[in-house]
């Protein structure tokens, strides 16, 4: 499928499927979104600890780059596991301007790791932050009882609708410790009806520019 990279309207960059009309990040801009809905909606409420985060959509490698910002804030150690069926390219990368819109510039090396770390093994990007990217389908996920956090940054269900089912998120509770959160920026009544079926109690939270909801999914036993 066709992909170019455009520029959201925070000045931050994204890919855009172009066969399916769809970005990676909301094009009301991508880094506003990242910060809504993964740090303010869920990294925030996490302090003093270590921390296992799980990314579905590892994709520019945007969340998983904030989090390594925000986790001194929050005093957070960070085990961080991002699956991805289809990792971007070089070329696509050197396009992106994360590390310039969020002034990280002491954190453009750590960025090129993440991308550039071999898949399947865990590398240490800093003294407080560890990564392993799996490249694999979601579907394919049997970790049981490892994640605090879940960042479900999976393509819209208008598009991968297979990705948004209550099979799917049987696997993302099933891989959640207890009082474990997900957050997504999707706020659909069937993705939430879909949550609901296998034990999640959910809340609608505002959303990020654009849109006017998005959705936080609690595992409370």
């Amino acid at each position: 499928m066709e992909r170019k990279i455009i520029t959201t309207s925070d000045g931050s960059k994204t890919i855009h499927i172009v066969d399916w009309n769809e970005q990676y990040h909301s094009k009301h801009g991508a880094i506003q979104e990242a910060y809504h809905v993964f740090i303010k909606s869920g990294l925030s409420l996490f302090t003093d600890r270590k921390l296992s985060i799980l990314e579905i959509g590892f994709g520019t490698g945007l969340n998983c780059l904030i989090s390594l910002l925000e986790a001194p804030k929050f005093n957070l150690r960070i085990q961080y596991t991002g699956i991805e069926k289809y990792p971007i390219t070089a070329e696509e990368l050197e396009q992106l301007n994360y590390i310039s819109e969020l002034k990280a510039d002491a954190f453009s090396e750590e960025f090129k790791t993440m991308h550039q770390s071999p898949w399947e093994k865990e590398v240490q990007i800093s003294e407080y932050f560890h990564l392993q990217k799996q490249q694999k389908d979601f579907e394919n996920l049997e970790e049981s009882d490892k994640f605090n956090l879940v960042y479900f940054d999976a393509f819209g269900a208008r598009v991968q609708p297979e990705l948004w089912t209550e099979t799917i998120f049987a696997k993302m509770y099933d891989a959640m410790k207890t009082d474990g959160v997900l957050v997504t920026y999707a706020a659909k009544g069937s993705v939430r009806r879909a949550m609901q079926a296998v034990g999640f109690a959910v809340e609608r939270l505002p959303g990020p520019p654009g849109k006017r909801e998005m959705l936080r999914a609690t595992k409370s036993i």
